[in-house]
């Protein structure tokens, strides 16, 4: 019998309690089957659960390409992606998702809610849409929070995967508006939950840098120029203005920014304007 869900666990090993509570999780779904791949960034994985896969790289090469080295190593139809130090309290969540995909077959990525059960509410920056507003109310978006998320393989295929390049940072933009030029919806389902602590995502010690890097590179892998330019025309004013009380944090974004045009980010392969049209009608131009 085929396996419904490929899961994709990377770690760099430095979280062992937070990844054996992450597999338990995946471990406790039912009525689905899982064949689960730990990918070990930079280190061999041991002492896995019985019937955990380890895949170990000899170097972290990066968030997305570790992603991909562990969907490489996997068949099942579905895949689910879940960080090291994030977990499904549920145990039919996998399950749930499939119904949605079955029910709903123009879905082509779902995020769920994402909640720290230590804090009194829900970080709404784990809420990817522009207007946060419940963040229990589902709705199409045009970005994910890549620590748990479920997509079809042939979609998976068809956007081309995690952007290797890109080491960290705005990895889940890049997907979803490959995943929406695929002719797919993308989805955040409110009524799903995983589990994350809330972090401070300025705890990356290349985080402005690559930020910035990753906004640039985002506009020539996949924007047709005249969205493209007003896209990180805004972003490097929203910066300019997050930053003005922090010259370092500036400095270290322009860096980054102007890395983003001397280094080279991989093939360009710009969205439809079918797809920036698609995007526009539920709200969200890529200009923003």
């Amino acid at each position: 019998m085929q396996t419904d869900y490929a899961v994709v666990l990377l770690t760099q090993g430095l979280r062992p309690a937070e990844l054996d509570r992450a597999l338990r999780s995946v471990l406790a779904q039912q009525g689905v089957s899982t064949d689960i791949v730990v990918v070990g960034n930079g280190w061999q994985p041991t002492g896995l659960p019985e019937g955990v896969r380890a895949v170990g790289l000899p170097e972290n090469v990066g968030i997305p390409a570790g992603r991909n080295a562990g969907v490489a190593a996997t068949s099942a139809p579905m895949i689910f992606f879940l960080d090291d130090d994030a977990w499904l309290p549920e145990p039919d969540t996998l399950l749930r998702m499939s119904q949605m995909f079955a029910a709903n077959p123009r879905f082509g990525l779902i995020q769920p809610r994402v909640t720290d059960p230590q804090a009194g509410a829900d970080p709404t920056r784990w809420i990817p849409r522009m207007h946060k507003g419940d963040p229990r109310h589902s709705s199409a978006v045009f970005s994910v929070w890549e620590g748990a998320v479920a997509i079809p393989r042939e979609v998976f295929e068809c956007a081309g995967g995690w952007p290797d390049p890109f080491f960290y940072a705005h990895e889940g933009i890049e997907l979803a508006w490959r995943v929406w030029n695929c002719d797919r919806i993308v989805w955040y389902a409110g009524d799903l939950v995983a589990h994350h602590p809330v972090i401070d995502p300025r705890r990356h010690d290349e985080y402005y840098r690559l930020n910035a890097r990753n906004r640039v590179w985002l506009a020539r892998r996949n924007l047709p120029w005249p969205v493209g330019l007003p896209y990180i025309g805004t972003w490097t004013a929203v910066q300019r203005i997050r930053s003005r009380h922090d010259p370092q944090a500036w400095r270290a974004w322009w860096a980054g920014f102007r890395e983003g045009w001397e280094s080279d980010p991989g093939a360009r392969r710009p969205i439809s304007w079918m797809t920036v049209a698609e995007m526009a009608r539920y709200g969200r131009p890529p200009v923003v």
